[in-house]
């Protein structure tokens, strides 16, 4: 496994549309989460987000075989926010997550918060972000009967 990250631009925006229908597809079918999912999300929603000038997106790539994204949005204080990040599924479970976690923490030093959400009943997710550091901040949001957002966050200590 050699991870990698790309920062992307407009000309990848149809590449991470398809990888993100195909990671968030999944979901969609188990939560029936119409207006949250972002397999329901448009090219459109893409682009304006690689436009935003808070905004960071990133190519996950292993071996150079593109296999997912993360975007990165600067908010104020030195937090950052990761929303969305997935693997697709022929990729998930292989580690490749924590990697670009700790990549990404390398990248972005001046980071005092991080924050990101998840879904609650996907104990897996869970387990990954607290793993890797993240607390739940004790905020919850109920999309619907089957499936409820669950809110993180990271506090760094800045190194000298």
């Amino acid at each position: 496994m050699n991870i990698s990250l790309l920062k992307s631009d407009l000309s990848q925006a149809s590449l991470i549309y398809e990888m993100q229908i195909k990671a968030f597809t999944p979901l969609f079918n188990k939560y029936q989460d119409h207006t949250t999912s972002p397999a329901n999300e448009s090219v459109e929603r893409i682009i304006d987000r690689l436009n935003e000038s808070s905004t960071d997106y990133y190519i996950i790539k292993d071996c150079e075989v593109p296999v997912g994204a993360i975007r990165i949005v600067r908010k104020e204080n030195k937090a950052y926010r990761v929303s969305p990040v997935f693997i697709v599924p022929e990729h998930q479970g292989k580690g490749i997550a924590q990697k670009v976690f700790a990549i990404i923490e390398d990248k972005y030093k001046d980071a005092l918060i991080w924050e990101l959400d998840t879904i609650l009943q996907e104990q897996g997710n869970c387990y990954l972000y607290e793993k890797l550091g993240y607390r739940k901040t004790g905020q919850t949001k109920q999309i619907n009967d089957k499936m409820t957002i669950v809110f993180y966050e990271k506090r760094m200590t800045l190194s000298k």
